[in-house]
This record gives structure tokens, C-alpha cells and sequence, in this order.
């Protein structure tokens, strides 16, 4: 569109170059000053109406609307823990409807997503720092939220227990100990580890990383005989293919959901909490006679959190020496503490039981009552203890922290009965005669000292604990050796998950 002044000028032109007549000098003025007045009113030219239309066939450029797609800069540090784990994502991705269901039911949980997330914080960096170590993908620090939520104290029907949940003879063949002191299958390091080494057993075992989840969830010769029967039936041997119970088909799905929300949160509109890149917990040796409660104050932490880093003790004080995991930025008032704390002699100590002595006995000796005694000790009324069994109790110290800490420690009593021996209390199970070729070794009892049961054979736990005998008479009592709640699981097992 033509500016007045341009209009006006070419008007000029055109007349003096065509030599017709022209209007008189005032009315050429007159002319010129109307259309300046007018072009003044219009105000300046519309920057959009003056510009040109492209030439034909020419595009125009429509600004991107798609969503944002996660590019990692991997020259540059992790900004936090999911950072980290993006960078080292190995597994290759399942897309299929069962991932969108599984998706789709976390995203319609977000309150359950956060809690579960803030849970697992404490524990991230360690998991994640040891698969970066075994060169495994990370993919598998997500793994506890389908397995426990991220609670160490979650415990199955199938009896598996931890952030990884592991069966009982599971453990034991990873070396998780598991007595009437600690259970290590809920210990967050000793854990870790065996879980770790049992997955990477597994992938070699299959050489595909789906083929493992499923076997840890199913167990390996299920999976194995699953691939035989496809491979017999002319059919594909990939795990989208077996025939497997709906727990397991719905596994690998569910890892892959959470992994596609911690990969772009901001696609699904979630928001992760932060969770710092770097080391949260440290262990501590630990002198033996401190109970959990006092320990968590020295560390300055609420008992539940305190409990949370050091799941795996079954009794609320230590028997022996071991370790007990703090926060790093707590960890050297934490130490001073203990080192005065171990000065003034009011500690835990440990009550070998006599021939004739009864538990109401030992109760009244300490200033128990028989309750407080049952609960310090995880027992109940149908606990048959006997001579040598090792009784948790206090040596100049007030009790009641410690029984504080008891609310907040599983005990878990199963069948009819419990097998005690004067190693500790056994797995909880019924007393059987014979069951599967394992013989019971019993002898009578009478009264309150009731008789220890033995079981012979494979199944029977180890026991690592030297027990010093304290005299009824005297009523001196010593602390018993355990072994480390936190050693480091081994390798080199294959008993089934599940």
C-alpha cells in the first residue's frame, strides 16, 4: 500500500514529463497541503499491511509447539541423583501397552510417587554409586520402588524381606545373615550388594536384561523352562513372548514406567524432589552396648529416621561390636559422642540363661517386668527358650528407650510355634518331626525351662556368636559376639527369588 507522499510525487512527475497543463502554483500548494494534513491524521504506515507477501512457492516458518525432548550434557556434572541415573540408563526400552497401563496408574497416583521418591533418597546414592562401580545400567536403582516401595522393613507373604526383597534361603545363599539379632536381608549395604551380585549372576545367565528382572522375580529355572517351551514350540525365546504369571509379566513394565517418568519428568508434568548428588550415609564402628534409641540421639536424629539408615537389628540395642550408618555431615559429632558415651559404663549387655533359671526370673533380677523382658528380647508367651540362650538386658541404663525403639522394629512370630536354640532364636516355623528328610533332635523339659530345639541338616543357620557364660549366681552378664550386621554379601548362588 502507497504512502501519500509517495502519491503526491508521482502525481508531479507524471505531469511535467507528459508537458500538459498543470494547476496553478496555489492550487498545486493547496493540493500538496491536504494531502500532508491527511497523511499527518492517518498517523505513520502499519508496519504488518506494508510488508510484503513471500514470493510463490516460498515457506514460511511456523514456530515448534512439540514437547521439549531430555538432551544430557554429559560434559558437565550431574545436577542431582537423577541426573545421574539418566546419564547411565543401559536397558533397552519395552513399549507396550502393559507400560502404559503401569504408567498410567502412577501418574494417577502423584502423592504416592513423591512419598516413594523422598523415601528412596536416602538410599539412591549408595545404590547408584555401586552399579556405576559394577558397570551395571542404573536403570536398577529403581528397581526397590517396584520391589518395596523403597521400604527396608517391607516384608511379603512369600516371607521376603528389605529394599530388595529376598526369601530366606535366598539370603543365606548370599551370605545375608539372618538370627534372632540382626537380619541382614533389610540391611541397606549388606543388601545392596547381594542383590547386585545376584542380578549380574542372572544376566549372564540369560544375557538380556529382561530375561534377568523376570528371573529375579519369578526365579531363573522358571524363566529357563519358559524359554524351552517357546524354543520347543518354534516360537521367539524374548520375554515379551513367554507365558508367565501375571505378577511377572506386569515386572518389567513397571520398571520401565518409573523409567520413563524419571527420564522426562517434565512430559507427564511431575516434579521429582530433590535429591543431592552426593554421598548421603557413612558407616561408624560401633562399640557393643548401645542402644538404637540413645543412638539416634547422639546423632541427632529422629529415632524413625535413625532406624530407617540401620534396619536389619532385630533387638533394640547392639550385643556386639558392629556399625551403624549416620548421615556424613553427622558422623564426626557422632563418633565424639559414642567415645564418651562408652566412658560412663551404662550399657546393653547380654544374659546367658542357667539351668533352672525361668525368664520371670531373669526379669525380676534386672528390674524387668516379664513384658519388658518378652519385648526387649522379640519373644512372646509361646517362645521356647532353654538353657544358653542369650537374653538382651540392661546394666545400669533406664530401659525405656529402648523399648521406644522396640515399637518400630517388625517381630514377626509365624505358625504355632517358635524354634529357639541357645544360639538364638531360628527362623519362626512350626516344629515339625520330619518334614522334607530333616530330623528334629528334641529332648523333654519341664516347668519354665522349656527344651531347645535343634534342626539338623542344610537348613539349619550359622551361627557366629561366641557366648560368654554369665554365672546365675553371681548374675553377671557379658556382651555376645554376632557376626557384623553389615558384612559384605559373596557371590555365586543360585537359588531362585522367589
Amino acid at each position: 500500500m502507497a504512502t501519500p507522499f509517495v502519491s503526491i510525487l508521482c502525481a508531479l512527475c507524471l505531469a511535467v514529463l507528459c508537458g500538459g497543463a498543470v494547476a496553478s502554483p496555489d492550487s498545486t500548494t493547496l493540493a500538496l497541503t491536504q494531502e500532508l494534513e491527511k497523511a499527518r491524521q492517518q498517523g505513520p504506515a502499519d508496519p504488518v499491511q506494508t510488508k510484503l507477501a513471500p514470493p510463490p512457492g516460498q515457506f514460511v516458518e511456523v514456530p515448534n509447539s512439540t514437547p521439549r525432548v531430555l538432551t544430557l550434557d554429559l560434559t558437565r556434572d550431574a545436577n542431582d541423583i537423577w541426573d545421574r541415573i539418566r546419564r547411565g540408563f543401559g536397558m533397552p526400552d519395552l513399549d507396550t501397552p502393559l507400560v502404559a497401563d503401569q504408567q498410567l496408574f502412577y501418574l494417577n497416583r502423584p502423592a504416592f510417587l513423591k512419598k516413594v521418591f523422598e523415601r528412596g533418597g536416602r538410599y539412591l546414592w549408595h545404590i547408584v554409586d555401586e552399579l556405576e562401580r559394577r558397570g551395571m545400567p542404573t536403570e536398577l536403582a529403581l528397581l526397590p520402588m517396584v520391589e518395596s516401595s523403597y521400604n527396608p522393613m517391607a516384608y511379603s507373604r512369600a516371607h521376603a524381606s528389605g529394599l530388595w526383597q529376598f526369601i530366606p534361603s535366598t539370603g543365606r545363599s548370599y551370605n545375608l545373615t539372618q538370627d534372632s539379632w540382626v537380619d541382614e536381608r533389610r540391611d541397606v549395604i549388606a543388601s545392596t550388594a547381594a542383590a547386585l551380585d545376584y542380578l549380574q549372576s542372572i544376566y549372564d545367565m540369560h544375557g538380556d536384561w529382561h530375561l534377568a528382572l523376570a528371573s529375579y522375580n519369578w526365579g531363573e529355572g522358571a524363566v529357563g523352562r519358559a524359554i524351552q517351551r517357546n524354543l520347543d514350540d518354534g516360537l521367539p525365546a524374548e520375554y515379551s513372548q513367554l507365558r508367565m504369571p501375571d505378577e511377572t509379566r506386569n515386572y518389567v513394565p513397571k520398571l520401565q514406567a518409573l523409567k520413563n517418568i524419571v527420564a522426562q519428568p517434565e512430559l507427564f508434568h511431575i516434579e521429582l524432589p530433590y535429591v543431592a548428588n552426593s554421598r548421603h550415609f557413612v558407616s561408624i564402628e560401633t562399640p557393643a552396648g548401645i542402644d538404637l534409641a540413645t543412638a539416634a540421639r547422639m546423632a541427632d536424629m529422629p529415632l524413625e529416621e535413625f532406624i530407617a539408615l540401620n534396619p536389619s537389628y532385630k533387638r533394640p540395642a547392639i550385643a556386639e561390636e558392629s556399625t551403624l550408618i549416620v548421615p556424613v555431615d553427622r558422623a564426626a559429632r557422632f563418633q565424639l559422642r559414642l567415645a564418651e558415651h562408652e566412658q560412663n559404663g551404662k550399657l546393653w549387655r547380654t544374659h546367658e540363661l542357667q539351668r533352672g533359671e525361668t525368664l520371670a526370673s531373669v526379669a525380676q533380677t534386672y528390674g524387668l517386668s516379664l513384658t519388658q523382658l518378652y519385648a526387649l528380647n522379640g519373644l512372646n508367651v509361646r517362645s521356647r527358650v532353654g538353657t544358653g540362650y542369650a537374653l538382651l538386658v540392661p546394666h545400669g541404663v533406664d530401659p525405656d528407650d529402648a523399648l521406644d525403639a522396640v515399637r518400630l522394629i517388625p517381630q514377626r512370630p509365624e505358625g504355632t510355634g517358635l524354634s529357639v536354640t541357645a544360639r538364638g532364636l531360628d527362623k519362626p516355623e512350626k516344629v515339625e518331626a520330619k518334614k522334607k528328610g530333616r530330623t528334629k533332635l528334641a529332648t523333654e523339659t519341664k516347668g519354665a525351662n522349656k527344651q531347645v530345639t535343634k534342626r539338623a541338616g542344610k537348613g539349619g543357620s550359622k551361627e557366629n556368636r561366641k557366648v560368654t557364660t554369665a554365672s546365675s549366681s553371681k548374675k553377671t552378664a557379658t556382651p555376645v559376639k554376632a557376626g557384623s550386621s553389615n558384612s559384605a554379601a559373596k557371590k555365586k548362588a543360585a537359588d531362585r527369588k522367589r
